[in-house]
């Protein structure tokens, strides 16, 4: 079950999305583990239990045998017949045992595949860390390079207009002392003074 790998571009569109399905894949990875080797647990347990009976039934067998030699010839039919069913029992237990053992190799392996997914899981998930930390920085960087350029075209505009200012009010100083010049003797006739007015 390969986990679907997600592109430097989506992760760069929405990181908090990819950073929250990482965040849940390896939340049912830890769950998927977990439960795993609860199963290893109780299918180890499950395979002492049955060595321990294998060990037991051959040592009852072993002790029948050693009473069946000193019986009687006419107890032998009993004798096969118990050594029949200590085969036949043996024959299944030894069988369930290899069930058992497959059982554990296969957990193990899942075991092993699901710590490996949750390893890449948790490689992806630093570097789509890593790929959003790069992005805040290029954000940040930028937004001090637009702060920076901002200031500074407000500081030209500022400079200019006042230079503006600068030079249209000595171009109105120099209009208006030509207009006093101009207008200084006719307005005198009249008895005025152009500082008043």
């Amino acid at each position: 079950m390969a986990p679907k790998k997600k592109t430097k571009k989506a992760a760069e569109k929405n990181p908090e999305k990819c950073q929250n399905d990482v965040e849940e894949k390896r939340r049912h990875s830890i769950l998927d583990i977990a439960i795993l080797q609860d199963h290893i647990a109780l299918q180890c347990e499950a395979l002492r239990r049955v060595q321990s009976e294998r060990a037991d039934l051959r040592r009852r067998a072993r002790d029948m045998e050693q009473k069946l030699q000193h019986e009687r010839q006419d107890h032998r039919d009993i004798y096969w017949d118990l050594s029949r069913q200590y085969k036949t029992m043996q024959t299944e237990l030894t069988n369930k045992v290899k069930k058992l053992e497959q059982e554990v190799s296969q957990l193990k392996e899942d075991l092993a595949l699901s710590q490996e997914e949750l390893s890449k899981e948790k490689s992806e998930r630093k570097q789509v860390e890593q790929e959003k930390d790069a992005i805040i920085a290029d954000l940040r960087q930028k937004l001090d390079n637009i702060e920076s350029d901002y200031e500074k075209v407000l500081h030209e505009t500022l400079d200019s207009l006042s230079s503006q200012l600068s030079v249209t009010r000595q171009g109105w100083e120099d209009e208006s002392a030509t207009l006093h010049q101009k207008y200084k003797e006719p307005l005198s006739e009249f008895g005025l003074n152009a500082l008043d007015l």
